[in-house]
Formats: C-alpha cells, sequence, structure tokens
C-alpha cells in the first residue's frame, strides 16, 4: 500500500510498482499530518492484506526558511507532518506487530539531523525531534521482534532538491546551474544519490536480515555527513 496526499503521482506510483515487481499495490490517498487519516491507513491496510508488518514513514519536506524567518503558523502545521503524523502512524501499527511478533518502522528523516543546513530550519528541528522519538519507540518492542528505525537521506536527485536549490538561486541570484555544482563539490561521492539507493537502505532495514538492527540513523549520502 502506497500513500499520498495527491491521488494522480500516487496512483501513478503504485502503477510503476507493479509493473516493475508484478506485485499487488494499491494506493491510498490521505495526509500523514490528518489524524483520520492515519487511522484510515492502518485499517485499510489489515482489511486489504491481513496485517501491517512493515510502516515506510517519507513525509515531505517542509518550507525552507531561516529559523528566526520562520513564522509560527509554518512551525505548527509542520509539527503535524513532521513529528505527530509519523509518530500516529506508528502507534497504530506497533501494537499489532508486537502481537504478532514481527514489525518493521523505517522513518526517512534526513542527513540534516546530523549536521544542520540554515536555510532549511523547519526541517532540521522537527526531524531531529522525529528521530528521537524513533529512538524511543525502538526500544518499547524490542524484545517481540520489532525494530524501529530511520534512513537519513542526504542529497538525491529528486524534485524536493531541485526546489530547495531553486529556492536558493532565486535568494541569491546566483544559477541553478552553479548551485547545484557547488552542492555536489561539498559530496565525496562526488554527485547526488539516487532515489533507488535510499530505496535500498530503506528495504533492508526492512528486512528479516536487519533484526538485530534496532534504534539506529542509516546516513546515505556519499560521505558529506563530517560528523561518525
Amino acid at each position: 500500500m502506497i500513500t499520498g496526499r495527491r491521488a494522480e503521482p500516487v496512483e501513478a506510483a503504485a502503477a510503476r510498482l507493479r509493473d516493475r515487481t508484478g506485485g499487488t499495490v494499491d494506493a491510498l490517498v490521505g495526509d500523514i499530518a490528518d489524524p483520520d487519516a492515519a487511522q484510515g491507513a492502518v485499517t485499510e491496510v489489515e482489511r486489504r492484506f491481513g496485517a501491517l508488518d512493515v510502516v515506510v514513514l517519507n513525509a515531505g519536506g517542509p518550507p525552507p526558511g531561516r529559523i528566526l524567518e520562520v513564522e509560527d503558523d509554518q512551525w505548527r502545521s509542520a509539527v503535524e507532518l513532521l513529528l505527530l503524523g509519523p509518530l500516529r502512524l506508528a502507534r497504530l501499527a506497533l501494537p499489532g506487530m508486537a502481537a504478532r511478533g514481527f514489525g518493521r518502522v523505517v522513518l526517512v528523516t534526513s542527513a540534516l539531523v546530523r549536521q544542520p543546513q540554515p536555510d532549511l530550519a523547519i526541517s532540521v528541528v522537527l526531524r531531529a525531534a522525529a528521530t528521537s522519538a524513533m529512538k524511543l519507540l525502538s526500544r518499547e518492542f524490542a524484545d517481540r521482534g520489532v525494530t524501529v528505525n530511520c534512513v537519513a537521506p542526504g542529497a538525491t536527485a529528486t524534485e524536493r532538491r531541485e526546489q530547495v536549490l531553486g529556492n536558493r538561486a532565486r535568494i541569491t541570484g546566483r544559477s541553478l546551474a552553479e548551485l547545484d555544482a557547488e552542492d555536489v563539490a561539498g559530496i565525496p561521492a562526488g554527485r547526488a544519490g539516487r532515489p533507488g539507493e535510499i530505496g535500498a537502505a530503506v528495504a533492508f532495514l526492512a528486512s528479516e536480515a536487519a533484526g538485530y538492527v534496532n534504534g539506529t540513523v542509516l546516513t546515505v549520502d556519499g560521505g558529506r555527513t563530517e560528523t561518525i
């Protein structure tokens, strides 16, 4: 089951997954920031598939901005999206996983939680809070076959990266190509990541092979983060 706020891209993604894997992939429209949508998603997955074994929490990025530029209402809406939304879904899913003796929760966060970027203040602050919440959850059901982990992507070739670079270009008056080259120059791997590389990290943490990996943050950023 793949979910998202807009019907067209969610259904298109589900169709691509069906074509590539030959598996059963359903699309469900819903907003992770909406408590009713979170409950509805869990209920629908259990109705359709019988059980919910793996939850991948991948909320979209909030508006850019430096920390003193962000308005209160932007903080409030982002808390619902980046902190409370994932926490609600995990809270709904974990008891059933524990009862069945197997479960995986994976939060897609950001390498920014370890190496903050000034013009993405909301993402830095609230993804760090969500990472801490997942760390606490990882201890609750660990003795019942359930793990809770995070994947922290760095620069990845997605629409979100284009939006962030575009915003910087508007503010600074520099070209998008120049900003892109500057960004890539700071990555030891010499390039931005591919979405599939992030997906591979998520797939590992969601697998049976990762049963002894719990409460960790797996950074996937081409070596950019300078801390251990």
